[in-house]
Order: C-alpha cells, then sequence, then structure tokens
C-alpha cells in the first residue's frame, strides 16, 4: 500500500506551505454552506485547515495509515472530521457531496487513463447537482523534463533522521516516472537506524486527454489553470488545477 509503511515519516517531512495553497485554491472558489469530500485525502492536513474555517468536510483514503493521522491531526486541533476508508475506483458506500477535492498528485497514481475516467464518473455520481470537482495533476512537462535526475536529501539537526528521494523516467509508460523513496530513522532504544524505503510510480496524460474523460464522465464548464489558480497554463506548466462542474 503506497505510504502504508512510513505513512508518518511522509507527513512529517511534506512541505506544509502547499497546503495552505490548496486551501486558499478551495476558499476562492467554494462557500462554507457546501459539503466537501477530500478524496485521497492522506493525513487530513487539507481538511483539518478548512474545517478551522467552519467548511464541513470528510477525508477519504486508501491507507488506514494515513486515516489514523487524520484522527490524530483533528483531535490535535479540536475539528470534527469524518473519515473514510475507500478506495477512489469504488466510491459505492459514500454519500453526496456538493464539492469533491483530490490533490497532491492522487490521480497520477492510478494505472492507465481507464482508471481515471472510472474515477471521474464515480465523483460526477457522487456529486449533487451543479456540483464542482476540483483537483490537480502533474504535467507531462514535470514527468520528462523535471523529474528524471531529480534528487532531493533531507537530514534533521540532532542527525536522528534522513531522507533521500530520487526520480527517474519510466522507460515504460509514456509520461511516467518512478520515484525511488529512502528514510532512515533513529530508533530509541539502540541508535541504530532503520532503514524503510518504498517506490512509487506516477503517470499523467495530456492536457486533451483529461477533457475528454471528464467530458465523458458528465462534466462540463471546465477551466484548468495553473499555480494553484494564479496563472494561465503554457508549455512549462508543472501542475494543472482543474474546477469542472457537475
Amino acid at each position: 500500500m503506497i505510504y502504508g509503511n512510513f505513512a508518518q515519516l511522509y507527513d512529517e517531512l511534506f512541505d506544509e506551505t502547499l497546503y495552505i495553497e490548496w486551501r486558499d485554491f478551495v476558499v476562492q472558489r467554494v462557500t462554507p454552506d457546501n459539503t466537501i469530500l477530500d478524496l485521497a485525502g492522506g493525513a487530513g492536513r487539507l481538511a483539518v485547515l478548512l474545517a478551522q474555517k467552519n467548511y464541513s468536510i470528510t477525508v477519504a483514503d486508501f491507507s488506514a495509515g494515513m486515516l489514523s493521522l487524520a484522527d490524530r491531526h483533528a483531535r490535535e486541533n479540536n475539528v470534527n472530521i469524518p473519515l473514510i476508508e475507500a478506495n477512489m475506483l469504488d466510491l459505492s458506500e459514500l454519500d453526496q457531496y456538493q464539492t469533491i477535492l483530490c490533490f497532491a498528485d492522487s490521480l497520477c497514481y492510478l494505472k492507465n487513463l481507464d482508471q481515471i475516467t472510472t474515477t471521474f464518473m464515480k465523483v460526477n455520481q457522487h456529486l449533487a447537482e451543479d456540483g464542482k470537482f476540483l483537483f490537480d495533476v502533474i504535467t507531462p512537462y514535470q514527468t520528462d523534463h523535471v523529474y528524471p535526475g531529480y534528487m532531493y536529501n533531507y537530514e534533521d539537526d540532532h542527525h536522528e533522521r534522513a531522507f533521500m528521494w530520487q526520480s527517474y523516467a519510466d522507460e515504460q509508460q509514456a509520461h511516467g516516472v518512478i520515484h525511488e523513496l529512502t528514510f532512515f530513522n533513529q530508533l530509541p532504544e539502540s541508535k541504530q537506524y532503520e532503514r524503510v524505503a518504498e517506490t512509487h510510480f506516477e503517470k499523467t496524460y495530456e492536457l486533451e486527454q483529461y477533457l475528454m474523460a471528464l467530458t465523458q464522465a458528465g462534466f462540463n464548464n471546465i477551466n484548468v489553470s495553473a499555480d494553484f489558480g494564479r496563472q494561465k497554463i503554457n508549455d512549462q506548466t508543472t501542475r494543472w488545477f482543474f474546477e469542472c462542474q457537475k
């Protein structure tokens, strides 16, 4: 399960400022009287920020480990956030919502365009009339030009934790990328380091393919932007932000 072995490590190292950017993207487009589902909402960081602004939001995620963290973050911040363990390809147990969110590349972990289309259809089925679907995906420019050869290394000030991230082009997939993530975490008893590693595969598609899948799923009034909605897209846009209406 993606993130299942080191949900807490991943959560602690994720750039918190991005959650603020996603929050503002939502707040500018959705009023607090909407019911919201944060699909693939992970550790609930975005949901907490929105709940603190009086949004009624539910988190659904495939990872029980991430949902456990979401529960902890909600309790630490004294907000009520319903949590549901669910696969985005099967939302049959979920209610209807006025807005559904899906950020942080979550759709890029699906295996193929058919799964993307299926997810769009499931989202549409669980949106109220005139409901909104807000999501983002990385672009082919990101997978083909930015990620290949990318490296990021981190070590905390106390030398108790280190993180290595390397990315490669996936030669088997058009617009595919492979991420090798490795954590070294010092064990308090022995002072030895535990190594935890996972390989993640992401894939994206041409903009026209996303637009066609959304249309097939029943969405209209589709707007695509860059930089959390602040800029128009261009050939070097690294992440597309979608605002779609049922």
